[in-house]
């Protein structure tokens, strides 16, 4: 039996999922000092993402160093990673991570990378290997569903392809951890979604010291 299509993310209280712009994330002190911006796009992103850096199974997922919290929020990002079994992501998702991950990419599944380009799969240390496909979200996600098995297919990031998946009616599933943030501007998760087709189901709501997790079904909204 196929599992799932979903996606799990991170969100500020005023609905953005990213700052303005995410070259603060790979600049250089010297740039930060040069440009402000960077510094305080930088600081958005750790500020968005707090509830997860902590997190044992985080850390160790990114060779981060041992230790961390145990609790719920733990839970939950071990659980994402366990039901995993494919990833997809857009090619701007793929170029800061590749940018910024360690050797051993922190997914440990195959991953498909929606882009124009011909590449050749690139597989790296613990299991991740990623697979360029150029031929469309429907192909892409063919691809996943394949290699996950019975294993659910997770729409990485960024937005916008998370944004595509919804709006063609892929995604079966999403959870937000509602980070206790205001951006005031930057990516809004749901810009742009096609909210005359989608109808949502609460499947579970929880509150943590660090963020507020919210999951849905995504279903078929009937014709008026």
């Amino acid at each position: 039996m196929a599992g799932k299509i979903f996606f799990s993310v991170s969100m500020s209280l005023d609905g953005f999922s990213a700052p303005e712009s995410m070259d603060g994330l790979l600049a250089t002190p010297e740039q930060r000092e040069q440009d402000p911006r960077l510094g305080y796009w930088m600081a958005q992103w750790m500020e968005l993402q707090a509830w997860i850096f902590p997190q044992r199974h985080f850390r160790e997922n990114l060779s981060l160093g041992q230790g961390g919290e145990e609790g719920r929020d733990n839970d939950i990002v071990r659980d994402t990673f366990e039901r995993t079994g494919a990833s997809i992501m857009g090619k701007r998702m793929f170029t800061l991570g590749e940018r910024a991950w360690p050797k051993a990419a922190p997914f440990h599944t195959p991953v498909f990378v929606l882009t124009h380009e011909q590449r050749d799969p690139w597989e790296r240390a613990g299991g991740t290997t990623f697979h360029f496909v150029n031929d469309g979200i429907h192909s892409a996600l063919g691809q996943a569903r394949e290699a996950a098995g019975d294993r659910d297919v997770r729409i990485a990031g960024g937005s916008e392809t998370i944004l595509e998946y919804l709006n063609a009616g892929l995604v079966d599933e999403f959870s937000i951890a509602l980070s206790p943030v205001l951006f005031g501007a930057g990516t809004r998760l749901f810009d742009g979604v096609d909210a005359s087709r989608i109808a949502l189901a609460p499947i579970r709501s929880e509150s943590t010291s660090r963020a507020t997790h919210l999951t849905y079904a995504v279903h078929r909204r009937a014709p008026s």
